[in-house]
């Protein structure tokens, strides 16, 4: 159970540099697991080696973030969606794009976000085979390794590079064509479009004014609350597809530089 009567009165700047001590540490232990391609036959065996990577990230992430935030909830689950309890909870990545990682593929990470009655109110995400760290809080902007992070001016979808992301494996088909439709709209609007996972890095992207736009339909808590809230600091807009106020339990999500948002609503939603 969540609760916050428990916390000392501590600083979310303060909580927030703890927390990003705390994913470096997982980080490292993943880096050293970094490197061959793990090979598997079955879902099963493909299943198994993610939860090793799990477990081996969360046995620093778990007692580490609670010794942050010991009154804080923690949702394991980094595929679930929807609303959460009141109170404060950890929502944790321990790898976000693990599939990437057991495949030898670079673009991995962790992350760990806290969030207050429903609102993300810090993140930190590490990519350990960088060593680059990308932290925001509420009110405190957005940071990579403490430079300030900030969206871009493209003001022309037709100028935009734009980027989505597969929610989770096995998608119900209505959204699998969803998504399908979406990327074809998008390559008739925009200059350029990417699609791989995970969702964070690419929002990572808009914060740093590198990708214009990321949009994702269901998704889950864990891969979109971190750079949901690292794009909103870094001036960006964060709506679902159509435009209205996001919540994890919103069926799209949308994150955009303002200049370009308008027209990517349009995009998503003719």
């Amino acid at each position: 159970m969540s609760g916050t009567a428990q916390n000392t009165v501590v600083s979310d700047a303060d909580l927030l540099a703890r927390t990003a001590v705390v994913v470096r540490a997982a980080g490292a232990v993943l880096r050293e697991r970094f490197g061959e391609v793990v090979r598997h036959e079955t879902r099963e065996e493909l299943m198994s080696a993610l939860a090793v990577n799990d477990d081996a990230a969360l046995a620093v992430l778990r007692p580490g973030l609670t010794g942050v935030r010991p009154g804080a909830g923690w949702v394991r689950e980094e595929l679930e969606g929807g609303e959460l309890p009141p109170g404060e909870w950890w929502v944790v990545d321990p790898v976000e794009g693990n599939v990437n990682h057991l495949h030898a593929l670079p673009e991995w990470a962790v992350t760990a976000t806290l969030v207050r009655d429903n609102r993300p109110v810090l993140t930190a995400v590490h990519l350990p085979l960088t060593g680059r760290t990308c932290t925001a809080r509420v009110g405190g902007g957005a940071h990579l390794d403490g430079r300030a992070l900030h969206v871009s001016g493209t003001a022309d979808l037709g100028l935009g590079l734009v980027a989505t992301s597969q929610a989770r494996p096995d998608e119900d088909e209505a959204v699998v064509r969803r998504a399908g439709a979406s990327i074809t709209a998008m390559l008739r609007d925009a200059l350029v479009v990417r699609t791989s996972v995970p969702a964070t890095l690419h929002l990572i992207d808009v914060a740093a004014g590198r990708v214009d736009a990321f949009w994702q339909f269901a998704g889950a808590r864990a891969d979109l609350l971190p750079g949901a809230l690292l794009v909103t600091e870094a001036g960006g807009r964060v709506t679902d597809t159509a435009g209205r106020p996001w919540t994890p339990a919103s069926d799209g999500f949308l994150a955009a530089a303002p200049g370009v948002h308008t027209a990517a609503v349009a995009t998503l939603t003719r």
